[in-house]
């Protein structure tokens, strides 16, 4: 059995960018995103005008000091691999969604980090309003930088 992360995320936070699971990656390194070809990082760092450096500890502090929470929609798996469609057959526990929303009412928007996050918030939490924004997996072959940066857009240059 697989475990997702804890959430990042504070009392400031406007956003919260919901991903699936940990990839195998980011389980071996324990953080969010361990892929060195995912485009988030780069993306955020990026369209916050920052360097992200490559630490745990400094990527919470980037992503707390611009008040972006981050969370994965799977709690536990058995998946073995990375695949969206295999972890979307092995889910076996999903995360409170609401329960985090309500905690943090400062979150105006999430976005679904790809089409197996959307698919299971709807299936899940069918309630919750949403923003689906193109997987920064190096395996989406259809990545926008530019869609992420004009949904941003909408949180932070109101």
């Amino acid at each position: 059995m697989n475990a997702g992360f804890e959430p990042v995320v504070d009392v400031h936070c406007l956003v919260l960018i919901l991903g699936s699971f940990p990839s195998v990656k980011s389980r071996e390194i324990n953080f969010y995103y361990g892929n060195k070809q995912n485009r988030i990082w780069k993306t955020l760092g990026e369209y916050f005008d920052e360097n992200v450096v490559d630490n745990k500890e400094e990527k919470i502090k980037f992503l707390l000091k611009n008040h972006v929470a981050l969370w994965d929609i799977v709690k536990s798996s058995n998946i073995k691999g990375s695949g969206d469609s295999e972890l979307l057959k092995k889910v076996d526990e999903i995360n409170d969604i609401e329960k985090l929303l309500q905690k943090y009412p400062n979150i105006k928007k999430v976005f679904c980090n790809g089409k197996a996050s959307e698919i299971l918030l709807k299936k899940y939490f069918p309630n919750i309003d949403y923003i689906y924004l193109p997987s920064t997996s190096p395996a989406n072959v259809s990545f926008s930088k530019q869609v992420w940066f004009e949904n941003l857009d909408k949180i932070f240059k109101i």
